[in-house]
């Protein structure tokens, strides 16, 4: 298998399965337990929660863990909705995940709130100063906008739009769940008051998330019961996910350390793909590529083709890509994403996503190139002729 699709999840990384296994053989008492046998596994979320504040630059106490990127957006989008409950409107962008946007549809629906759904350029970025336009002072609760995209990388002006938007008195969340271990987080002193991260998403396992909540903001729980994370999260903490997360996040740091002085093998490895894609094949165009993006994403554009049998074709061949994100896979809407940057509906059909990891290699993506050249020939060939 050549597994080209790390936007959708990331295979665990064999250091982080040890971190875990202690916890799932062993150390299995409840970390809230007052007995000696639970300071092992208490220890191991304590150290966990310094390491994850170490990879976004924050203090532990800032860190709620949660069972995923989905629990933390929500969770921040009807804390704002509940404590602020005199703002009512929302702004968010055409380009969100749908923990964003169907949160906030839902809140719309039950409750009334007003949304304003900002619109992305060509390169599937925001305007700053449409931002500053959409912004009611003392009527906007929040400003949810996502890092990174998880369909074509595109990186958001989030420290900028953050900035506005605490500026007239709303609160700013970012989901940078495509962003974690790509591209450097720092959120002391930042205007972002919290942030979603999935463990999944960058060699961790699935159902572990983190909610950062800037210690200047209130918070109010999305679940209530016990007083884990310090009564902001209830219910007996995970600590073999925790632990697996923790490790994550201190691999995905000193990756990103690495960067300081050596060029980015993530990098080098999508553009090499996108060098060679488009030197050897006809009418592609790499969606968002004039924006600054996630050096492990790429959104390709083949004219003449179909994404869905394509990634058909690929997955015969024994390559795993997708056709957008995997929480629309199946769908037959065409990505929201690419509507916002303008692609037309058959546009948007012949587009693909391709996503490397620091485990992928140049041998696999030579083949991958190979078997997208003939996959490519082999549905030009099947369109032209069918009547």
């Amino acid at each position: 298998m050549i597994y080209l699709d790390n936007n959708a999840t990331t295979q665990l990384d064999p250091a982080v399965l040890e971190a875990m296994l202690p916890f799932l053989k062993d150390h299995f008492a409840n970390p809230s337990s007052a007995y000696s046998a639970a300071k092992p596994v208490r220890k191991a979320v304590n150290l966990a929660r310094e390491q994850a504040a170490a990879f976004l630059d924050c203090d532990p106490d800032e860190i709620i863990f949660t069972s995923g990127g989905t629990e933390a957006d929500n969770a921040a989008i009807l804390s704002a909705r509940r404590l602020y409950p005199e703002k009512n409107h929302f702004v968010t962008c055409a380009a969100e995940h749908d923990a964003i946007t169907n949160c906030l549809k839902s809140l719309q629906s039950t409750d009334g709130i007003e949304i304003t759904s900002l619109s992305t350029r060509p390169d599937g970025t925001i305007d700053l100063d449409e931002l500053r336009h959409a912004i009611r002072p003392g009527r906007t609760a929040m400003v949810s906008l996502m890092m990174a995209n998880n369909e074509t990388g595109v990186i958001q002006p989030v420290t900028a739009a953050s900035e506005i938007a605490e500026s007239s008195g709303a609160l700013f969340h970012t989901d940078a769940v495509q962003a974690a271990a790509k591209i450097p987080i720092r959120l002391r002193n930042s205007s972002i008051h919290s942030l979603a991260l999935s463990g999944h998403k960058f060699h961790a396992p699935k159902g572990i998330g983190i909610l950062y909540i800037n210690r200047r903001t209130a918070f109010h729980p999305l679940l209530t019961g016990g007083s884990q994370e310090n009564q902001r999260r209830a219910g007996t903490e995970n600590p073999a996910a925790i632990a697996a997360l923790g490790s994550a996040c201190q691999l995905g740091l000193q990756h990103l350390d690495s960067l300081t002085s050596n060029p980015d093998p993530v990098a080098a490895l999508r553009d090499h793909f996108e060098q060679q894609i488009t030197s050897l094949i006809e009418g592609v165009t790499i969606n968002g590529s004039s924006a600054p993006r996630t050096p492990n994403t790429s959104n390709l554009r083949i004219t003449g083709t179909e994404a869905a049998a394509m990634t058909l074709l690929l997955d015969q061949k024994g390559v795993c890509i997708s056709a957008g994100s995997a929480c629309h896979s199946g769908s037959h809407h065409i990505s929201p994403v690419l509507a916002a940057m303008g692609l037309s509906p058959s546009e948007a059909r012949q587009s693909l996503r391709v996503s490397f990891s620091r485990f992928s290699t140049l041998t696999e993506t030579n083949t991958a190139i190979t078997h997208f050249i003939s996959a490519t020939s082999r549905i030009r060939s099947l369109l032209t002729t069918t009547p």
